[in-house]
Order: structure tokens, then sequence, then C-alpha cells
């Protein structure tokens, strides 16, 4: 008797180490190119799915190489989701090189404007006329998130009201942190502007009436000139600068030496193309939140505004201020 209730207690152990891995499987999994894709697919897909994301948190996906293993992952993957919008060329050449052939998800595929953004110079990068950071305006919140919806649905049509549902709490959420934005953004004077490493806002100023400047282009592969950083130096000292910000995933170098150059402080770090490992801004909107307060900290004067609709009014361009050629 004694043996048989040791093989049942161990057979039964057994059983319950393999649950887990069991349940992982019979999710649905997501293969997606970078963080802040991943936290919007896990909002909307919630215990269903099993979501991989290529660039981690802190990392940079612009300059991204792919690892043999990440074409495996691909091939057994049931979903696959990217931005779009060339932000990451890397991800639509490794989809090729895969085996991957179930449903594909361009995240953007419906942003309307986007082509708005552009600045028109390349710097010798492949972003192309396009600025991707599409996410930097939670307007375009419903467009990703139905998206997501949609291609989950189609890799798992037995759960769709489920998906539906997470995607419905999800957007009621993505609508109050926006009203939250509009509320700390709105009382920075329109006449501020904001420097940053690389030009990833144009999105955010366009949405919320702010004013970015950056040594760098919309993508973080190439580095400013000399001439670059010159005229930027420049426009710090004609205009109403009053702080630079680091972003995270990129090196601060170069908003160190525009603070050396010009007396400014460092005011925080921004979070553009990439969720922290942790703490509020290892989520999209939690991301969304912090950038609004490290700004609003730095910049706001209360009184100017704050009521919402008014930060779209400031009298200005922002996407033709989102980036130092325009300040030549």
């Amino acid at each position: 008797m004694r043996p048989s209730r040791t093989l049942a207690r161990l057979a039964g152990l057994a059983l319950l180490l393999a649950l887990p891995a069991a349940m992982a499987a019979e999710r649905v999994q997501v293969v997606t190119s970078f963080s802040i894709l991943a936290d919007m697919i896990e909002n909307v897909g919630g215990e269903r799915v099993e979501v991989t994301a290529l660039v981690g948190p802190d990392s940079d996906a612009h300059v991204y190489s792919p690892r043999p293993t990440d074409a495996r992952d691909l091939a057994e993957a049931d979903l696959v989701v990217f931005n779009g919008l060339q932000f990451e060329g890397w991800m639509e050449r490794l989809i090729d090189a895969s085996d991957f052939d179930g449903p594909l998800v361009v995240a953007t595929e419906g942003i309307e404007g986007s082509a708005a953004m552009a600045d028109g110079h390349d710097h010798g990068h492949d972003h192309g006329p396009l600025d991707p950071h599409a996410w930097q305006d939670l307007g375009n919140g419903e467009v990703y998130v139905t998206n997501i919806r949609d291609g989950l649905i189609a890799a798992d049509p037995a759960h769709a009201d489920a998906y539906r549902a997470n995607a419905e709490r999800y957007l009621a959420d993505i609508e109050r942190t926006d009203a939250e934005l509009r509320e700390l953004l709105g009382e920075i004077p329109e006449e501020t502007a904001v420097i940053t490493g690389h030009a990833s806002f144009g999105h955010l100023a366009h949405a919320y009436g702010l004013r970015f400047l950056s040594p760098q282009g919309l993508s973080t592969a190439a580095e400013p000139s000399a001439a670059d950083m010159a005229r930027l130096i420049d426009v710090i000292r004609e205009q109403d600068v009053r702080a630079l910000f680091h972003e995270n995933m990129t090196s601060p170098a170069m908003i160190d030496q525009l603070a050396e150059e010009t007396d400014l402080p460092v005011a925080g770090t921004l979070h553009a193309d990439a969720l922290a490992s942790e703490g509020e801004a290892s989520t999209w909107l939690g991301m969304m939140r912090h950038n609004a307060r490290v700004l609003h900290d730095a910049l706001a004067e209360p009184g100017q505004g704050g009521d919402g609709d008014q930060a779209h009014d400031h009298g200005h361009d922002a996407r033709d201020e989102a980036h130092p050629d325009h300040a030549h």
C-alpha cells in the first residue's frame, strides 16, 4: 500500500507541474515587434494570449538586429502584430524569411494623417516620409485596439466575445487617460519648446498642442551632424526653451551636450519608443501619463488653460517644428 500511495502522490505532483505549460500552450501565441504593442495586445487578449515582444522594455526597436530564433518564434506563432509605417522595417523582412502563414496585423492600418507628421527630411535613414510613432496620440488608440482585436478574433474566433469586451474596457481607459493628458498639457504655455533626443513626439505635439525640437530625426539609427547640433543650440538660445529631456532608450550624451552648451537643466526622462522595465511607464497608458506629468512639472504655468480642447488650439503648427531642421 505504501509504495502505491507514493506513486500516486508523485503522479499528482507531475500533473500539477505540467498544468501551467499545458495552459500556456492553449493560449493564442502572439509575436509582436516591441514592448508598447505587447502591452496593447495583453490588454485586449487578457488571459487568453501569450505575447512575445522581440524588442523588450527600454530597448530601441529602430536599430534592432533580428536573431535566428526570432524567425522560429514567428513560424510557431498564431498571430503576428507589428506597427508599420516603416517603424520596424526589419520586421517585414523577418516575416518574409519565416514560414509564418497566419493572421498578420499592421496595427497602424487606417490611421489617417500619418504622412502629415512628415518633416520631409530623411537624414540618411530609411523611415521615408512618415512619422511612425502614432501611439503617441491617444486619439489613435481606437485604430490600434480595433486592429489588434480583429486579429485576435481571426486567430481565435471561439473567444471573439471576450476580445470584444476587453477591447471596449481598454478603449474606455484610453479615453479617460486622454482627458488626463489634456488637463496636464493644456497648462503648458503655447510658446514653450520641448527638447528631446530624437523626433519621436510629432503625433503627441499635434494632438496636444505642443512644440518639440530634437537633434536627431525620426530614427535613432543616424547621429545628428555638428551642423544640426549648432542650429539647435541657436534655436534654444533664441526661443523660450526652459528645459531639456532625456529619452529612456537612447543615449543621454546628446542632451547632456546640449545642457552643457546652453546651461539648461535636464528636467526628466520621457519614454518614446519603448516601455520602462518597471514602474508607471511599464504600460502604454502609464507611459503616456508619466510623460505628461514630467512635461507638466517642468513647463506648466497654472492658468494657461487645462480645459482639454484648448490643447489643440495653441495657434501654431506643432508638426512643422517637431524637428530641428525646421529651425533652419
